[in-house]
């Protein structure tokens, strides 16, 4: 975790952007600190893109104050820009030209010299281990290497802040770990980044602290592992039964149980004291002669925070509480 003594590189103080009528970010407050990765976790249309792109100054602010590097980014945009490296949700990579030359090329728009350019292209290369695919034209690469070339695009200028919008989406499962393993490699640099993803392990994997998100506004923030924990727990037990028999199965256990959700005929029960739990539930269902037809132990997650905060998967789908209001 970083001091709380950094410099303060992002601060937002009820940022609002709105589109027309339409308020895709709520007056939201937030910092981001030297060196940290920072989340905006949280399903498309929460407003995650909205709040980068007024961060790097893509996008003007609506109302309220953002300080960049201690500047406000309506009066030092120019100034800012040249310190920020931004990778976009769709790579924007010229695909006629090769590897080396989307360095070179994109290097001149900081107006670095040719020299200091093949020098930060040969390091940026080796580091994204694509040094081999220097001379291939872009078009012919893989979606992961692609991605791996438009982060190692935006570390050209040797960057104060990394953006990263939704960096992973669209890859398979081993280029996206193959990207995770580069940016835990930047945060052990000390670069400063700021992450919009809704996948709940790669803010697990990479973030210190994170906000989610939620229809332009901010439901909570912290560490992902303290925010399972406050949450929900550490443990979660997710039962397969008919419905009618749910609240039976759970009554008395309430000592046992932090919260619980239903989805059809599925019940997930959040605890910190799993195998207790579940030898119970068992002995309850057996007991009561209830047909558990699925039964599974296991860690707790950001997703089952993100159910417990709104009711609604990263997806949309609708998870209903008992006892408790949507």
């Amino acid at each position: 975790m970083v001091n709380k003594d950094t410099e303060q590189i992002v601060t937002a103080r009820g940022l609002v952007k709105k589109f027309g009528d339409f308020p895709a970010v709520k007056g939201i407050d937030f910092t981001v600190t030297g060196g940290e990765c920072f989340g905006l976790l949280g399903p498309n249309g929460a407003g995650k893109s909205s709040v980068v792109r007024m961060i790097h100054g893509f996008s003007p602010v609506t109302g309220g104050r953002l300080e960049v590097f201690g500047k406000d980014i309506m009066a030092g945009s120019r100034d800012i820009k040249a310190r920020i490296g931004v990778v976009p949700q769709d790579d924007n990579l010229d695909p006629e030209l090769t590897v080396r030359q989307n360095l070179v090329v994109y290097a001149g728009y900081f107006r670095m010299k040719r020299d200091m350019a093949e020098k930060r292209a040969e390091e940026i290369l080796s580091f994204m281990d694509l040094s081999e695919k220097s001379g291939h034209v872009v078009e012919h690469l893989s979606g992961g290497q692609k991605r791996r070339l438009t982060i190692g695009r935006a570390l050209i200028n040797q960057p104060d802040l990394l953006i990263l919008d939704e960096p992973t989406t669209g890859l398979d499962p081993h280029a996206r770990r193959m990207v995770w393993q580069r940016l835990r490699r930047l945060k052990e640099t000390g670069t400063t980044m700021i992450l919009t993803t809704h996948y709940l392990e790669e803010a697990s994997q990479l973030c210190d602290r994170l906000i989610v998100l939620h229809r332009g506004s901010i439901l909570e923030e912290g560490a992902p592992a303290e925010l399972v924990d406050r949450h929900v727990g550490r443990h979660a037990l997710e039962l397969g039964l008919d419905p009618g028999h749910m609240g039976t199965l759970a009554e008395g256990l309430d000592g046992l149980i932090k919260s619980r959700q239903v989805l059809g005929d599925e019940m997930v029960l959040f605890t910190d004291q799993g195998r207790e739990l579940a030898a119970k539930v068992s002995g309850r269902a057996e007991e009561m002669d209830i047909v558990i037809n699925r039964q599974m132990l296991r860690q707790s997650n950001l997703e089952d925070v993100f159910l417990k905060l709104t009711g609604e998967t990263l997806t949309g789908d609708y998870v209903e509480e008992p006892g408790g209001d949507r």
